[in-house]
């Protein structure tokens, strides 16, 4: 049989174009299945980061802490005690911007080495016994390179001497609530009964954050002292890789292990992650990011306000006066749980009336919020005035001060 060439090739031109039509199809239908369980499962990306167990962090003991409201939002053994290493000069720092604040220390003075500070050992910039530099560039010691000696000069010139200057570090610790903490020296060199927990040192970085001068410190990368003779590097190297890093101190000795104390701040959000005791640099350097990493992915920052229904007077029976000002002091923040459509409401318990006499001051009602109905902060309402109870004597008085006034 004679098949015509023309038909045939029609026939296979025919063929050609429809498989390409089928596989141009089949890969629209490809792409379309693809973007589709991209699109379901954009939901459940980050799983990991919002999945953070104990056994994700290797540090034996690490706390996550939210800064402005002091929330504690990760814990792994956060009150186990522990030696800390160069993290104890946390708390040496915050004495001296607290010294600075006072006006007992200032940037600009002059700062001479003893031959205490100078016999200091592990990191240390090489002070000399009797070798003077400003306290501007002692914290600067201190805080990028973890000076020992830089530190105990600091500590003695405030103080006039490191022993004197502990006792104060372990009055202040008790101040703000750190009751694992017993300091020994003032930056945190091994020695027996030097011991803090994660919890508490997230306690005094709080703390010594409020001091925002300390910044200016911490986010040193390179610098020089001794008029550029003395070259000094960050001791934290998440300097160079975390986005919203702001400092804060590392610490390494044999018996502390790597430590730190990490802040960062992302929009309203501003966090410190702690770890002490990793086996490595590395390990403490990716354990705090882990932490920090947890907390911008699930949290964010809410400041409370004034509810617009908030009376701003109540009626007073028998007093001078019909009604007295009401006032009530909210200046805080909370934190809630990112993405969850977190709903804050208020809840406004007063009286309708009162009776006279009022004392300023004297608390009236209560106002609270609620995230997702659930009670997290109340703050009281106070009168605003005192009001006297109605009397003769106080009428005469009132007529009195009226003519006076006249």
């Amino acid at each position: 049989m004679h098949i015509n060439s023309h038909i045939l090739l029609h026939t296979f031109d025919t063929l050609f174009i429809l498989m390409n039509e089928v596989f141009f199809m089949l890969r629209k239908a490809f792409v379309s299945i693809t973007l589709c369980a991209v699109f379901l499962l954009l939901p459940f990306v980050g799983l990991k980061v919002n999945a953070l167990s104990a056994d994700s962090i290797s540090a034996p003991s690490a706390v996550l802490m939210e800064s402005s409201t002091g929330k504690v939002l990760f814990e792994k053994n956060p009150h186990e005690q522990r030696p800390c290493a160069s993290v104890t000069k946390i708390m040496t720092l915050l004495l001296v911007f607290e010294a600075v604040d006072s006006g007992k220390l200032s940037l600009d003075d002059e700062i001479t080495a003893s031959e205490h500070a100078a016999g200091m050992g592990g990191s240390d910039i090489w002070l000399e016994k009797g070798e003077t530099m400003s306290a501007d560039d002692m914290i600067k010691a201190t805080v990028v390179v973890s000076a020992n000696d830089a530190a105990v000069a600091l500590a003695e010139h405030i103080s006039g001497g490191e022993d004197a200057f502990v006792e104060k570090m372990n009055s202040r610790a008790k101040e703000l609530g750190m009751n694992d903490t017993v300091f020994k020296n003032c930056n945190g060199l091994d020695e027996e009964g030097h011991i803090t927990s994660a919890y508490d040192v997230a306690l005094m970085s709080r703390e010594l954050t409020k001091h925002e001068k300390i910044f200016d410190y911490t986010s040193i990368w390179l610098d020089n002292l001794r008029g550029g003779k003395t070259q000094i590097v960050n001791t934290n190297k998440l300097l160079k890789t975390y986005n919203g890093i702001t400092g804060l101190k590392t610490g390494t000795t044999n018996d502390a292990g790597c430590c730190m104390s990490a802040t960062a701040t992302r929009g309203d959000v501003s966090l410190i992650s702690v770890v002490l005791g990793c086996k490595t640099g590395k390990e403490r350097f990716a354990d705090a990011a882990a932490l920090l990493d947890y907390g911008f992915a699930n949290v964010s920052v809410k400041e409370l306000t004034l509810p617009e229904d908030m009376p701003k007077s109540i009626e007073v029976n028998g007093g001078m006066t019909d009604s007295v000002k009401l006032e009530c002091k909210v200046s805080s923040k909370i934190v809630v749980d990112k993405g969850s459509g977190a709903k804050i409401t208020t809840e406004i318990d007063l009286p309708d009336k009162i009776d006279a006499p009022v004392e300023k001051n004297r608390k009236i009602g209560t106002l609270t919020y609620l995230v997702n109905s659930k009670k997290v902060q109340s703050f009281d309402i106070c009168a605003g005035d005192s009001v006297q109870k109605t009397s003769f004597g106080a009428l005469l008085e009132y007529v009195f001060a009226s003519l006076i006034s006249l």
